[in-house]
């Protein structure tokens, strides 16, 4: 399936993947300094580009001036316009966090209509269907976090099992700093939203 790396205006990020496998690049206004300075030439710009003084004549550009919405739903209204149902999202976090919870609020609120998957330089991060399987994840740091909760979750292959667990934000009851031990982990729930942090080294 074909998908869209999308660059939102976080933290710049250092690892990122080669870019040709795409069918295309997607940059919010704020997001294009640093590419530009890692030699990056996006195929979009979208925003209202209130951080550009002068926008580049050979990239494509959509003003999306509503201030309604983020960019990065701009862009991901966008997106599904375009019939595209898989995106990548680099620099989703970082400088401000508020900015980073507002994305994850997004990201909740189209996790129906897009598969969203999004990297930074320690993770990988998305929020989980009911039943999900991650592969290739021995030893490495595995953080399930409620949305604001989730209730019902049972785990395979995580060294603290789950069995019919309940999370919750507000009673602090959270699921993070687990470690797979097995390449195999499966995930359960019944109700709720889980983000799943996966790390990446």
């Amino acid at each position: 399936m074909k998908k869209i790396a999308l660059f939102l205006n976080g933290e710049k990020p250092e690892n990122i993947p080669e870019l040709g496998n795409y069918a295309g690049v997607y940059s919010v206004d704020g997001a294009f300094h640093y590419l530009q300075a890692l030699h990056i030439k996006p195929d979009l710009i979208v925003g209202d580009f209130d951080s550009i003084e002068q926008l580049p004549e050979d990239i494509k550009h959509i003003h999306t001036p509503d201030q309604s919405f983020t960019d990065f739903e701009k862009a991901l209204k966008i997106i599904i316009s375009q019939g595209y149902k898989c995106v990548d999202i680099f620099a989703a976090n970082g400088l401000e966090q508020d900015h980073f919870l507002g994305n994850m609020s997004t990201a909740l609120k189209y996790k129906k209509q897009l598969n969203l998957t999004f990297y930074d330089d320690r993770q990988v991060y998305y929020f989980i269907k009911k039943y999900t399987v991650i592969e290739d994840v021995k030893d490495k740091m595995i953080s399930l976090f409620p949305f604001p909760k989730a209730k019902n979750i049972t785990s395979r292959g995580l060294k603290y099992p789950l069995n019919k667990s309940k999370t919750n934000m507000k009673k602090n009851k959270i699921g993070t700093r687990n470690i797979a031990i097995e390449e195999k982990v499966t995930i359960k729930f019944s109700k709720g939203n889980l983000l799943l942090f996966i790390a990446r080294n």
